[in-house]
C-alpha cells in the first residue's frame, strides 16, 4: 500500500500558476504538466498578447482557452489569444458570451465578444495533454457558468462561484442567488474536502474550510 503506480506518478505533475489582471483584478489560470511546453489558460482577463509574452518566456505555448462564464472581466484577452488556440465554454453560455449587455463590457465602452470552439456539457471529461478535467456546470453567478476540476491535480478553479469565506454576486443578468447556493452545495462541496479551490478574484481557498465556514452555504 501507498506505493503509486507508474501512471500515477506521471499524472501528479500538474502545475498550476496564475497572473492577476484587469480593472477587477480577475485571476488568470494556466495548467500544463511540468514535463511539457503545452499550457491550457482559465479566464484569460486581458492583454492577450502580454498573457502570451509572459508563458513564451517560460516556454510555454497555449493549446486550449477555457472561460469560466462570459463576463468581460474573464474574456478581455480570449481573440488575441484565440489566434493560436481553441476556446472552450459551458454551452449555456453561448448567447451571453455574445452579448455586450449581459456581459457588462458594454458600459465599460470596451464592448467584447467570444464565439467558443467547444461548447461543454455537464459531467463532461475531458483530456488535453494528459491533464484530465471534470466540466461542472455551475450556475448562479451567470446561467452558463462552469468550473473545472482536476482529479489528479486535486484542485478545482471556479471562476466567480465560489471565494473564500464568500459567493459570487448575483444582481447580474442572469444571476440567481438560490441556483448559486444549490450549484455551491451540489457540485463543489461534493468534491473531496482537501481540494484546492481557485476562485476568479482573491486568494484561493479548500473545499472542507468553505463547507465548514461559507456563510452563505451552511
Amino acid at each position: 500500500s501507498g506505493q503509486k503506480t507508474e501512471s500515477e506518478c506521471i499524472m501528479s505533475n500538474i502545475s498550476i500558476g496564475n497572473m492577476t489582471l484587469g480593472i477587477y483584478q480577475t485571476n488568470c489560470y494556466f495548467v500544463y504538466r511540468e514535463d511539457s511546453d503545452k499550457v491550457l489558460v482559465f479566464d484569460p482577463a486581458d492583454h492577450g498578447k502580454k498573457i502570451e509574452a509572459a508563458l513564451g518566456h517560460h516556454g510555454l505555448h497555449t493549446v486550449a482557452i477555457f472561460l469560466t462564464h462570459g463576463h468581460f472581466d474573464h474574456i478581455g484577452g480570449c481573440a488575441e489569444l484565440k489566434a493560436a488556440a481553441d476556446a472552450y465554454a459551458g454551452e449555456a453560455e453561448k448567447d451571453f458570451l455574445l452579448d455586450t449587455k449581459s456581459n457588462l463590457s458594454k458600459d465599460m465602452g470596451r464592448p467584447v465578444t467570444v464565439t467558443a470552439d467547444v461548447y461543454l456539457k455537464d459531467g463532461e471529461e475531458l483530456n488535453l495533454d494528459g491533464i484530465r478535467i471534470k466540466v461542472l456546470a455551475t450556475p448562479g453567478h451567470t446561467a452558463g457558468g462552469v468550473s473545472y476540476y482536476f482529479p489528479e491535480g486535486g484542485f478545482l478553479i471556479c471562476g466567480d462561484t465560489l471565494f473564500q469565506d464568500s459567493v459570487g454576486r448575483t444582481d447580474f443578468p442572469t444571476g440567481s442567488m438560490s441556483t448559486l447556493v444549490r450549484s455551491v452545495k451540489e457540485k463543489l462541496f461534493t468534491l473531496p474536502e482537501e481540494t484546492i479551490v481557485y476562485p476568479g478574484h482573491g486568494d484561493s481557498t479548500i473545499i472542507g474550510h468553505e463547507k465548514k465556514y461559507n456563510p452563505f452555504c451552511v
